[in-house]
């Protein structure tokens, strides 16, 4: 047994899917990596690392660590970068292949089934799909030109011949519908009504999702005869990066301190917490949040609404709130709801969509414990 083969089956040795835990053993990594990947270093942010500068064993081993390693940063690939990037995002990569296991599972794919993925990012995923479920049975689409062609050589060379396309993923890909599952790797901030219309009934959509203000959740929904779709939430807390037509657009300056005064109700340093900041997202979805030194500020970048929350001299904290919504209420109300609630994980929500709305329930979809009121429902 060869190096590579030998990493993949210690890789593949703590999957208990024989399907996957085989996937995993017979497609090459390195192949999907390409020649450089980003690597995070103290002052200097992500620097390229070559595998022309490390011996081969060695790149091996960097490669089937069971890590996330980022490929492309601000559209330049680690190949192709000249110097460090700084703390610029990243705008692809090679997923942590125990995290990409757990959402292949998530999804309940079976043999016989067609996918649609969102996503092809390296091919790495694309290719265990192909390997479990056939050529013919797997379609990705990738946004970024470069990314895309640079995964379709990848998946040639590997063996595999799925349907690639190169564009907007939110739209799916009507040509080869109706898919049994869909599978995005990349976050969106609402589920796109296409991908709904894409899935025979029964089938399912598993999408992590990703709003402005940072909280995350990944939904599980199962799409129903009517063309609505509904599920929950699962346990697991996945971030990937947010599909490029849904990132926020540039927050402009906020003047703080202005508007009108009021005493909070709650400690804002709750929105520290995971699930609590994902429960204020739902409150207020066009919002961003952030922090100058301990006041909290909140500014809705489609009204100008805007609040900061700030430590009071007498003691608790004042809020003061401008513009057409009162940004920090409606966070106020969200948070004590989910409090009241027993302060469930994100798991102990789900979200329905139809053709005309989606939004997010918490206990059941038409149970006694049932809190529209926590995601104004986003038209579609």
């Amino acid at each position: 047994m060869n190096l590579g083969a030998k990493l993949r089956h210690e890789l593949a040795a703590a999957v208990d899917s024989p399907s996957w835990r085989a996937a995993l053993e017979a497609v090459p990594r390195e192949l999907f990596v390409g020649d450089a990947v980003y690597r995070h270093q103290t002052g200097q942010g992500r620097v390229s690392v070559r595998r022309s500068e490390m011996s081969p064993e060695d790149w091996l081993a960097l490669i089937y660590t069971d890590e996330t390693w980022v490929t492309q940063v601000n559209g330049v690939m680690a190949d192709d970068a000249t110097g460090p990037m700084g703390i610029l995002l990243p705008t692809s990569s090679s997923t942590l292949p125990s995290l990409v296991i757990r959402m292949l599972e998530a999804a309940e794919i079976g043999q016989g089934e067609k996918v649609l993925e969102i996503g092809t990012g390296t091919g790495y995923s694309t290719a265990l799909l192909c390997h479990r479920l056939g050529d013919r049975a797997v379609t990705s689409i990738e946004f970024d030109p470069v990314v895309a062609e640079r995964a379709k050589v990848a998946l040639n060379v590997a063996g595999y011949l799925p349907t690639l396309v190169r564009g907007d993923g939110l739209i799916g890909y009507e040509a080869n519908a109706p898919y049994d599952r869909l599978i995005a790797t990349c976050a969106v901030r609402t589920i796109p009504p296409p991908w709904v219309r894409q899935m025979r009934p029964g089938g399912t959509i598993t999408a992590p999702m990703l709003g402005w203000t940072g909280g995350v959740a990944f939904a599980h929904l199962h799409v129903a005869d009517d063309g609505t779709a509904s599920g929950r939430f699962l346990k697991d807390d996945v971030y990937f990066m947010m599909a490029r037509p849904h990132l926020p657009p540039p927050r402009p300056t906020m003047t703080m301190g202005t508007g009108e005064v009021s005493e909070s109700r709650i400690d804002p340093s709750i929105l520290t917490d995971d699930t609590a900041l994902w429960v204020a997202q739902l409150a207020v979805p066009q919002a961003q949040h952030g922090w100058a030194e301990d006041i909290l500020t909140l500014l809705d970048v489609e009204t100008g609404a805007q609040a900061d929350v700030r430590p009071s001299a007498e003691g608790g904290w004042a809020v003061h709130q401008d513009g057409p919504l009162k940004l920090w209420d409606a966070v106020e109300d969200a948070i004590l709801t989910w409090q009241e609630a027993g302060r469930p994980h994100q798991s102990g929500f789900g979200l329905t969509v139809t053709p005309e709305a989606q939004w997010v329930w918490l206990g059941e979809p038409d149970g006694p414990s049932c809190v529209a009121h926590l995601a104004p429902r986003v038209a579609v």
